[in-house]
């Protein structure tokens, strides 16, 4: 880290003054960021390899008692330190972690006021948040709004998944991250209007790829997302005041000493850096001890081929029966279980699902004044005394975890609502899926009984919609590098019917355009240590043996990601490990056929692989694969086809 001169000018008064910034930069030297202030206005910049991925960009906010967007001096950075850091989590895309960054804290002061920017630079990612304090009164303030912002270079091109409306959607639910991302869209535009939520990904010209997100949110501030100001320029986003009924604005309590979220930006020459990023857990910390050893793995739930608002006893005791058939060890009692089932064969169903090593998840409405979803349970989660006592039931009977729905906002009150339900299932012993809900941030690590969150147009669609249908494979493409980089992603999706119906049977319900061997691939690359996939009765017996012994086996944790190749919209090529096996898959979703030969020297040593693949009309098979002298396998992938490899890792 150095000091440097800009050649650039602030105009003060009649002279033109030199902007000083100082340099913050990675430990590799490649990725730097410039810090200054611009005629009072604090910016910073970003480059990689010498090329600018952020043009000079406002910081800065607005408290109910001053402005601290203009009128700042750059006061220089202090507190200066390389931050090194391992740590092993079990419930994200890489159990064993080592994070280097350089840090510093940049401060800009305005008469007697200042604040402070906390940068963390490691080899491919900016992180910053703000420090905010004040001396003697008031000691809390309000964030009226924050103007952090990122302007792009022209070249940029982006590939964003839009901002709900407030109170849109079904039942007024949303907003809830539930919309279908946009290929290559030009910058300028705004999706529906409110913007476009986290992560946001941008290819940068010819030079790389860059991914907006942030991190280490909880009840002490709001969610927030991006929108375009103009042009080439974007700025955090805070909710739309229209949330949660309209009840209260979209500003930011605080009090003396605060600091932000993080603010992370992901970049590279590729889509590698992007994919294998774990800057969402880095900057952050356990909140609290788990109450006991969490477990994780996969279930089936009878729901998303069903709709039957979770069914009745002699269904789900079918569902039990397949997931010990299958081998999983829970199932999803989703929707409407306190009325179609009751409590007491709830506890029954629990008594008998243990005795063949299954449990339980049971599923809530989030409820409160948010949303008009008439699903049940509902109001047993919203407040504190009615959410432990159903939480001390469940406790008792031996569920395992709960799936909560319908949030639709950021604001800082549900926040807070995530926040608490958290905390409390963790003193029951409870694990947590969140759904119809905002992007996790960092909450694998800050809360060790939090699974996993939906924050994507999931599994659902798909049986709501041919649409969805159609368009499976574009979509699968993009989460990846997308939603499911920062955070575990509850999709529930790799069915193996053919239609989507409980027969399993032609002319009721949508047809899957993609092939078996395609479900299996997203089952490895869509990533959750709790995996309830849509495998169904019927696939004991119609699916292929190779299909369903792959569902049996294929992990749900895993040890370290790789990207291979890919663009979203079009295809994806990528690898996981689980233990001594490396599963390398693609996917493609463009009109053409795919034929690439794919380099296994990194991931094995093996002469021959276990390969998936699919003919030219989705007819799919395993066979074992010879390795070339190359270390190499040809492998092709049809329109809405996959290929998929397992093989003994080095």
């Amino acid at each position: 880290m150095k000091i440097k001169n800009i050649f650039s000018f602030a105009l003060m008064g009649a002279c033109a003054l030199p902007v000083i910034a100082e340099e913050i930069s990675s430990p590799d030297g490649r990725l730097v960021v410039d810090v200054y202030d611009n005629a009072g206005v604090p910016v910073y910049t970003v480059k990689y390899d010498g090329v600018e991925f952020i043009k000079e960009s406002p910081l800065g906010f607005v408290l109910n008692t001053g402005d601290f967007t203009k009128g700042m001096k750059f006061a220089g950075l202090t507190d200066k330190k390389a931050v090194k850091e391992e740590y092993s989590i079990p419930t994200i895309k890489k159990t064993d972690v080592k994070y280097n960054a350089n840090a510093a804290l940049a401060t800009f002061a305005k008469d007697k006021e200042n604040f402070g920017v906390q940068f963390q630079v490691s080899d491919n990612d900016v992180a910053f948040r703000y420090v905010i304090d004040h001396k003697g009164d008031p000691l809390c303030a309000v964030v009226e709004d924050e103007v952090t912002g990122y302007v792009l270079p022209e070249e940029t091109t982006t590939f964003l998944c839009p901002q709900m409306t407030a109170m849109s959607g079904w039942k007024r639910t949303g907003p809830s991250y539930e919309t279908d991302y946009v290929a290559d869209a030009p910058m300028g535009e705004n999706g529906y209007g409110d913007g476009y939520v986290f992560p946001a990904l941008f290819k940068v010209g010819d030079n790389g790829w860059m991914l907006i997100s942030e991190t280490g949110l909880d009840g002490a501030y709001c969610g927030s997302h991006i929108k375009n100001i103009g042009g080439n320029k974007y700025a955090i986003a805070f909710p739309d005041p229209k949330e949660m009924n309209g009840l209260g604005g979209n500003g930011v309590g605080i009090s003396f000493p605060a600091v932000t979220p993080w603010r992370t930006i992901t970049v590279g020459n590729s889509l590698a850096p992007i994919m294998e990023t774990t800057i969402a857990t880095d900057l952050v910390k356990p909140y609290y001890e788990p109450s006991k050893d969490y477990k994780y793995g996969k279930g089936t739930w009878s729901w998303i081929t069903r709709q039957r608002d979770s069914g009745d006893y002699a269904e789900n005791l079918e569902f039990i029966n397949l997931a010990e058939a299958m081998g999983y060890n829970s199932i999803l009692i989703d929707a409407c279980w306190d009325t179609n089932i009751g409590y007491d064969k709830i506890e029954e169903l629990a008594e008998i699902a243990r005795g063949k090593g299954v449990d339980i998840f049971l599923w809530y409405n989030s409820n409160g004044y948010w949303n008009d979803a008439p699903q049940t349970p509902r109001h047993r989660m919203n407040r504190e005394r009615e959410r432990r006592e159903e939480m001390a039931w469940m406790q008792k009977n031996g569920i395992r975890g709960i799936k909560v729905d319908f949030f639709g906002s950021d604001k800082q009150p549900m926040i807070q609502l995530y926040e608490d339900i958290l905390k409390d299932a963790n003193d029951y012993g409870l694990e947590v899926i969140f759904h119809g809900c905002t992007l996790p941030r960092g909450w694998e690590r800050m809360y060790p009984n939090f699974v996993a969150a939906e924050a994507v147009r999931a599994s659902e669609n798909l049986y709501f919609g041919q649409h969805q249908n159609d368009i499976e494979a574009f979509s699968a493409t993009f989460h990846p590098v997308c939603r499911n980089t920062v955070a575990s992603m509850d999709f529930g999706g790799s069915t193996l019917n053919k239609y989507w119906n409980e027969e399993d049977k032609p002319g009721r319900g949508n047809v899957r355009r993609t092939s078996d061997v395609f479900q299996l691939a997203t089952a490895v690359m869509f990533q959750s240590p709790v995996q309830h996939f849509a495998v169904t009765p019927q696939n004991l017996t119609n699916a292929p043996e190779w299909a369903l012994d792959f569902m049996k086996n294929v992990p749900v944790q895993w040890n370290d990601i790789k990207f291979i190749d890919g663009y979203p919209g079009k295809y994806m090529v990528m690898a996981r490990r689980s233990g001594d096996k490396w599963y390398i898959t693609g996917i493609n979703a463009q009109a053409e056929t795919v034929k690439a030969k794919i380099d296994l020297a990194p991931f094995t040593d093996a002469k021959e692989v276990a390969l998936y693949s699919d003919d030219k009309n989705l007819n799919g098979s395993l066979k074992t694969a010879k390795v070339n002298k190359k270390k190499e396998l040809a492998v092709e992938m049809p329109t809405n086809g996959a290929f998929l490899i397992v093989a003994p890792a080095i």
